[in-house]
């Protein structure tokens, strides 16, 4: 039997799994395409999982739609204990290449739950005006002789201005919202925008300490576009977050 894992939880959250040492089943949550969901035991932890058919071997097989399902089981198990969230269609072959992978990276799987217990993720979207206009990108593409070099020259010097501009903005939210831990990235939208991409890593119980701080960041940061969504399962924050325990399965 193949398995479709969707993350790593506890196992003593499970009282259930004190008696068996094969799966069983979680009641009243579904997975991709519907199929139940099993706890699957293997030594202080559960393996939250569902039987996988042979045919779906491709990710883009199973589609956003999967995707929305793999994420919500999460989500779910979340509400009971700590989560370490696999990857997309993380597959294991059988029983066997199950208990093989979690028994080689236990350690590291169990320091991931110890480290990020009683946290979550807190996610925030910030868009502000692009310092680096298009026209100019467009001289640089098409110019020739001293004009191309003088609009390269330029157009390195704006570069440097919008990383300066992203990389103030990230300071001044982690110095708002002093998160524990905090996963950065940032990009030029099809828009002409800078969008910063910021996950947070907080104490659990302090969700609404830092709702109201991002309350205060709205008001205060009136030159920027702020979206927040949480709390999350802590999908940036796992060290070792299923590539090293997927070594018998497929992605």
């Amino acid at each position: 039997m193949a398995w479709y894992a969707y993350c790593i939880a506890e196992r003593q959250a499970f009282p259930d799994l004190d008696r068996h040492r094969k799966p069983v089943p979680l009641p009243n949550v579904s997975g991709v395409q519907g199929n139940q969901v099993f706890l699957f035991p293997s030594s202080d932890l559960a393996v939250v999982v569902s039987e996988h058919e042979g045919a779906l071997d491709d990710a883009a097989e199973l589609g956003q739609q999967a995707q929305r399902e793999h994420a919500r089981v999460i989500a779910d198990v979340f509400k009971y204990t700590t989560v370490l969230p696999f990857r997309f269609h993380t597959v294991f072959d059988d029983d066997e290449a199950l208990r093989r992978s979690v028994r080689s990276n236990q350690r590291h799987f169990l320091s991931d739950v110890e480290r990020l217990r009683g946290k979550a993720e807190m996610h925030i979207k910030l868009t502000v005006d692009d310092c680096c206009p298009r026209q100019l990108q467009a001289v640089a593409a098409h110019g020739v002789g001293k004009e191309y070099l003088s609009s390269l020259r330029e157009g390195a010097c704006r570069q440097r201005d919008r990383q300066s501009k992203a990389r103030a903005l990230s300071v001044q939210m982690h110095r708002m919202f002093l998160p524990l831990a905090e996963e950065v990235s940032c990009r030029r939208t099809e828009t002409g925008k800078i969008l910063l991409d910021i996950a947070h890593l907080i104490e659990h119980k302090s969700v609404e300490r830092y709702q109201n701080k991002y309350s205060t960041a709205l008001q205060d940061m009136k030159e920027c576009s702020l979206q927040l969504s949480g709390p999350w399962p802590p999908y940036h924050f796992v060290a070792h977050r299923n590539g090293s325990g997927n070594g018998n399965g497929n992605h």
